[in-house]
């Protein structure tokens, strides 16, 4: 079959939500089928493993967690599980029941499913850890996302698809959580680099022309407007020495 990169990153992006479905393992034969219609040598899968691996998903294997996080998520979860173990016991048949009245729209039943949740959502957010957001922050927003998708049951065909419904709103939120966190830190390394490159170039021209130079000057240096200019200056709070501005 001919190689298509759409195709391909969409079945990653499948295996990975099966990974954590999966508590954060693949097992070779999941690769190996998701894969065939490229037939991909051992090379490529071997590639395609340590993609995953990066993702802190194991192959074959589930992944420890427990290494992933840092000590504020440690210090954090031991004091949240603390609160948690003041909530009642749960069964599953009483799972069940509350999931059909929650289902059937009962605003007491879906409080109380969001509650029987929690302690999912502390397990849902490990798998997370270790990802660039804390695991504070990853279950904050499960829980908001659990509260979420408990009044949009109407939108399962089924009971049986309840639990699937909430743990993938659940994962979706935690997921986009780690995808704004790393856009903004990409931003601030960003705008970090643009300071340095305006402040040594500053500098540069500084040394050379023995006065303060203007922005167009700086500008026309680095190749860039006047306006990333001021914007480099303005975040480093207009404290580039050698600049007039």
């Amino acid at each position: 079959m001919e190689f298509n990169h759409a195709n391909f990153a969409q079945a990653l992006e499948e295996l990975k939500d099966t990974a954590r479905l999966q508590g954060n393992m693949l097992t070779g034969g999941q690769l190996d089928e998701a894969f065939a219609q490229w037939q991909l040598g051992e090379e490529q899968l071997a590639l395609v493993q340590d993609y995953f691996r990066s993702h802190h998903i194991g192959i074959d294997e589930p992944k420890d967690t427990a290494e992933q996080l840092s000590g504020d998520d440690v210090n954090f979860l031991e004091m949240y599980l603390k609160e948690l173990e003041a909530l009642p016991p749960v069964s599953d048949g009483e799972k069940r029941a509350v999931m059909m009245s929650a289902l059937a729209g009962d605003g007491g039943a879906q409080s109380k499913l969001v509650e029987i949740y929690l302690p999912q959502v502390v397990e849902i957010s490990k798998l997370y850890a270790g990802q660039g957001a804390l695991v504070e922050d990853l279950i904050g927003e499960g829980n908001v996302a659990a509260a979420s998708a408990v009044t949009m049951l109407d939108c399962v065909e089924g009971l049986d698809e309840v639990e699937g419904f909430i743990v993938r709103m659940i994962m979706n939120a935690m997921e986009d959580l780690i995808s704004e966190d790393s856009e903004n830190r990409q931003f601030d390394e960003n705008v970090l680099g643009r300071v340095n490159d305006v402040n040594d170039k500053a500098h540069e021209l500084y040394d050379s022309l023995l006065r303060k130079v203007t922005v167009q000057e700086v500008a026309q240096e680095l190749g860039i407007s006047e306006e990333e200019v001021r914007e480099a200056a303005e975040f480093a709070a207009n404290r580039i020495e050698y600049m007039a501005l």
